[in-house]
């Protein structure tokens, strides 16, 4: 049996379970990892994961760029997209260039943006839980009903 089919379906679980705001920190985990990835294998001279791990963080990067919703907050929308085209940008300047300095900056950005995230779902899941049982299903209605990925305000 394929050793990774069990952590194929796990992971097929937790991201089908996942609520779109968990999917957003999933992917942001992702590019940190590949982002890691790339700096050990310029770091280590393996050519194939410095590729891998570039191209893997540069793909994710885009597909958090590419679904940025700017009819819910055109201006955070806008800033959000700015900083992803400056990262995938980045990110295909210190692969061709093979610059760790460059790349450690990414990944600082990566990870402030992880930290952001994860603190805004924190704050929202509190407001949620202070609410009476009542209002809590109410509250979730009226809520904007965020598309995997999206920026809400």
């Amino acid at each position: 049996m394929n050793e990774q089919a069990p952590i194929n379906a796990y992971l097929q679980s937790k991201v089908m379970s996942a609520t779109p705001e968990e999917l957003r920190l999933m992917l942001l985990d992702g590019s940190i990892r590949f982002a890691y990835q790339a700096r050990a294998g310029i770091e280590n001279s393996d050519h194939e994961q410095t590729y891998l791990g570039f191209s893997q963080c540069r793909d994710i990067v885009l597909e958090l760029l590419n679904t940025i919703k700017p009819e819910h907050a055109p201006e955070i929308s806008k800033q959000v997209s700015d900083l992803y085209s400056f990262m995938y940008a980045e990110l295909v300047r210190c692969s061709s260039d093979r610059d760790i300095e460059g790349l450690d900056k990414i990944i600082n950005l990566l990870e402030y943006e992880r930290e952001t995230w994860a603190l805004l779902m924190e704050q929202l899941s509190s407001e949620k839980e202070s609410l009476p049982a009542a209002q809590q299903g109410a509250y979730d209605q009226t809520q904007p009903n965020p598309q995997p990925l999206s920026i809400q305000a």
